[in-house]
């Protein structure tokens, strides 16, 4: 066991020194430089450009360094030798460009959990009281069964398996579940983090939440609780909630 943690140190040990200080910038014909992310795609160490679109970051020569935001297509660099000695290492990146015929800006005020298809019309709401009243099977329609040893047993699982109820409690669960992460989602983000940085319309940004929460691999880093990988592919589901948009507005 004591062989087994040296050697994992020494590996450890062997990374982490083997690792040195990338200085760059980036550059762009127009648009904001600050913001953007890179991030290392081997270790997963992310920084952000300043204003002038500086960074520095962790690396190792043949890392791959991923530069991404929702104003620039996103870019891969393969890290050679050099780049660590080159005191103008530079990464020229190529905006996003959206080009429209005609905007026109249409209020979504109907877009709601049943209008997604999250909850199905006509589906009655419960109240938390109520749900924790439906999943206390154990405290519902108990029979009362002779040929058991000195006791009852529920027979909610029966009745639930002939009523349907049980496929409509996973319906209430995986609502329930969208509502936290909805919760959760705007805890962690403000309004105009959603207008002012991913640039979503504000009349729009009830519906990019509800678009984001139904994607697993979101919801999966979202409930993860790290603010800063949630940010990154909240920018990338960004992008293409505005493609969406602006296919719907041409």
């Amino acid at each position: 066991m004591d062989k087994v943690m040296c050697f994992l140190f020494l590996g450890l040990t062997q990374m982490v020194l083997g690792q040195e200080t990338l200085n760059g910038k980036i550059s762009a014909g127009f648009g904001d430089l600050e913001g953007v992310y890179v991030v290392n795609s081997k270790t997963e160490v992310m920084v952000t450009t300043d204003a002038s679109g500086v960074f520095s970051i962790a690396a190792s020569v043949g890392d791959v360094i991923v530069f991404s935001s929702i104003q620039f297509k996103e870019c891969r660099i393969e890290l050679a030798a050099e780049n660590f000695s080159d005191l103008n290492f530079t990464v020229k990146l190529n905006p996003v460009i959206h080009q429209l015929q005609e905007v026109i800006i249409k209020r979504y005020d109907d877009i709601n959990a049943v209008s997604l298809g999250i909850v199905p019309k006509g589906q009655k709401t419960y109240t938390e009281a109520e749900r924790k009243l439906y999943t206390a099977t154990d405290l519902n329609a108990s029979a009362s069964l002779s040929g058991m040893a000195g006791g009852s047993v529920s027979a909610d699982p029966l009745l639930n398996f002939f009523s349907g109820r049980t496929a409509m409690l996973k319906k209430e669960a995986i609502v329930e579940k969208k509502e936290f992460f909805m919760k959760l989602l705007e805890k962690m983000f403000t309004i105009d983090h959603f207008v002012d940085r991913l640039k979503i319309p504000l009349e729009y940004v009830k519906g990019f939440e509800y678009y984001a929460v139904e994607n697993e691999k979101f919801t999966v880093i979202l409930n993860s609780k790290n603010k800063t990988s949630t940010e990154f592919l909240l920018g990338e589901l960004a992008v293409k909630y505005k493609e969406i948009l602006a296919s719907e507005n041409k």
